[in-house]
């Protein structure tokens, strides 16, 4: 498995909600990702972390997550899409993280 990423622990998100800090990740996922139970995994994941977002499919066999919350659950999801342990089988997750937008509410497969 490689492991790659665009990670910038430098960014400071500026949205607050409830004095934590609000950040969006969002990772693209290469490898067999689609049709394996991926996405459903994934949203699982991130409910259980408290974040807001997708996981979609793309035309290109990649899979792209976006998830908003804490910092630490976003690394944490990030963490688990790595992990070796999701259906199918990731090669290489490429993420980058933004201020959050406060548009999403819960947690869908697209």
């Amino acid at each position: 498995m490689v492991i790659t990423g665009l990670f910038e622990p430098w960014i400071h998100a500026r949205a607050m909600i409830g004095g934590m800090t609000q950040v969006r990740m969002t990772a693209w996922v290469h490898g067999r990702v689609q049709g394996v139970g991926f996405r459903w995994w994934t949203r699982c994941r991130a409910l259980e972390l408290g974040l807001a977002g997708h996981a979609a499919n793309l035309s290109d066999g990649r899979v792209e997550v976006v998830a908003e919350g804490s910092r630490e659950a976003c690394v944490k999801l990030l963490a688990v899409l790595r992990s070796g342990s999701t259906p199918g089988q990731v090669k290489q997750v490429n993420e980058r993280f933004t201020d959050a937008r406060g548009s999403l509410r819960g947690f869908v497969e697209r």
